[in-house]
């Protein structure tokens, strides 16, 4: 297929963009003041930017977060961008709000039963796991109960050394429900890679497994855990989460516990929900520590959970009962990214292994078992399939698919006509660019939208995206630094262990992300805002 850069590949019909989360939320939108329903995309961004207090304190509603939203006053901002004392970080969201993220991911909703399947974990070997919500909502509070015996309290770090799996999953909800700090590396990490990380944040337990599979190969890690745990004094206990090979060895080693004789005394435990503040530290992810050791980006519980929501429901359309994964290990911030459509009453898929064992088709033949409604894939691999030539129309044309979703790095325009030419014509294709600094995206998806060819489709909802030239001057048409000029919820907190002595927001924060440009978010990315002739507004394309 002959294609250039902007192309266009795809459209949504006037039905399927009337049935969107998106134009839901735009009719609150203008019943609350805001722009008309049938106003372009760039209008409704300008108002999420532009009224801040009152665009969050709606996502709020409409997206049914649980919890006390706290005083009317909900976003306090400090002064714009251009006037003295500007810093983004000085603006606090919902300062006064109470929540529990693990109450938010369990809670019932609407069209969504008991009995449904929560979440479904499929290996290499074909091996398929699967909770239901109530299996979930108990296997949670076993597990919170079980750490709690281990002395984990609001602020304990707990860190996963697992693949993509329900232990994995259940281990992080359950640290959240006890207002804990959930911090994973997946087991392909070497002992220094996973000391180095763990090691600033001094986990008290330790969730993990002995060997894990990969594009047909069994990794035996028993002694490389052996040494992490070693040089890990913070640790009091360590959990041996199983293999489901049967070649493995699983007998947990002295001193440590299986996963089941773990969690079974505390079948049954009926857990208190407590509620905590809005900035509750939630996560700590890291930086790739290319240039040192890796930095220990601390994100919040009520930030992240807002952010996510907001990006799933609106920019990915995920709705209650659909069915979604993100191919990820449990070392990339897709894997927290993951997490979150629980909270829509979505389920969600969880892939371990290589996603081209047994062969590149693997992912696609998963969208159809698992009757998928949302395929996230890497821009690397949707690359990889289109040299190999391999085609889905037949499975995929008719399926119960609605969006693939393309993260990592850029995806090129002839792999984005690719996708709808050999792997499905009718589906929304969503390159999208954000980052573990921010738990999230700065570039989104709309799908109510077009979708042209080398490009990615909108600034996030909430995110003042600009493009600065090397003297912080806003630019169009060429590629320059991606900045965020106004506060959006998902800032870190700051770095963990950082020094602020000197800087209350942390010396390495700061240095991280201001410094380049005084008071505003410099991420680290080249972009271009594509304008096209007699277009108008913000939204016209990134590439």
């Amino acid at each position: 297929m002959d294609v250039q850069q902007g192309d266009l590949l795809w459209q949504p019909a006037a039905d399927r963009v009337a049935a969107t989360r998106l134009t839901s939320f735009r009719r609150a939108v203008a019943a609350a003041g805001g722009p008309a329903v049938e106003a372009p995309y760039a209008a409704l961004h300008r108002w999420s930017i532009g009224e801040p207090a009152a665009f969050w304190r709606l996502l709020w509603e409409d997206a049914g977060i649980i919890g006390d939203p706290g005083a009317p006053d909900r976003v306090r901002v400090g002064p714009p961008l251009g006037e003295p004392g500007h810093d983004l970080r000085d603006t606090r969201f919902f300062p006064d709000a109470r929540l529990n993220v693990a109450e938010n991911l369990l809670a019932p909703r609407p069209g969504v039963a008991d009995d449904d399947e929560a979440v479904v974990a499929v290996d290499e070997q074909g091996n398929r796991r699967a909770l239901t919500w109530a299996e979930l909502r108990a296997d949670v509070a076993a597990a919170a109960a079980a750490l709690a015996g281990e002395g984990v309290v609001a602020g304990s770090r707990v860190a996963v050394y697992l693949p993509a799996g329900i232990e994995a999953l259940v281990t992080a909800i359950a640290t959240f429900s006890l207002g804990a700090i959930y911090t994973s590396t997946s087991p392909d990490f070497g002992v220094e890679g996973v000391v180095d990380r763990f090691g600033q944040v001094e986990p008290v337990v330790l969730v993990a497994t002995t060997g894990y599979r990969y594009n047909g190969k069994r990794f035996d890690v028993r002694a490389r855990l052996g040494e992490i745990v070693a040089r890990l004094p913070s640790v009091g206990r360590v959990v041996i989460v199983p293999e489901a090979d049967a070649e493995a060895g699983n007998d947990a080693p002295a001193g440590e516990v299986r996963w089941d004789d773990w969690v079974r005394p505390h079948a049954g435990h009926r857990p208190d929900v407590e509620r905590f503040p809005f900035d509750q530290p939630m996560y700590v992810l890291y930086s790739s520590g290319t240039t040192g050791r890796p930095k220990c980006i601390e994100h919040a519980a009520g930030r992240v959970l807002l952010k996510h929501v907001q990006e799933q429901q609106h920019h990915c359309d995920v709705r209650p009962g659909d069915r979604l994964t993100w191919f990820t290990t449990t070392g990339w911030m897709m894997w927290n990214w993951l997490i979150s459509p629980l909270a829509t009453g979505a389920t969600i898929v969880l892939v371990d292994g290589s996603p081209f064992h047994p062969d590149a088709r693997r992912m696609f033949d998963l969208a159809v078992s698992e009757r998928l409604t949302h395929l996230g894939l890497s821009a690397k691999f949707l690359d990889s399939c289109h040299k190999a030539g391999v085609d889905t129309r037949v499975a995929l044309d008719g399926s119960t698919l609605r969006m693939i979703g393309s993260t990592g790095s850029p995806l090129s325009a002839e792999s984005a006509a690719y996708v709808h030419e050999h792997l499905m014509a009718d589906v929304h294709l969503a390159p999208m660019s954000g980052g573990t600094d921010l738990c999230g995206c700065f570039i989104s998806a709309d799908p109510t939208g077009p979708v042209r060819a080398g490009e990615m489709q909108v600034a996030t909802l909430g995110m003042a995206v600009e493009i600065f030239d090397p003297e912080g001057h806003p630019i169009d048409g060429t590629p320059g630094e991606l900045v965020c000029t106004r506060p959006f919820p998902s800032q870190p907190l700051g770095f963990f262990g950082d020094d602020t002595s000197s800087d209350p927001f942390g010396v390495r924060y700061t240095a991280a992300y201001f410094d380049r440009f005084p008071g505003v978010w410099t991420h680290g990315d080249f972009i271009t805002h594509v304008v096209r002739p007699g277009a108008t507004g913000d939204a016209d394309g990134y590439g």
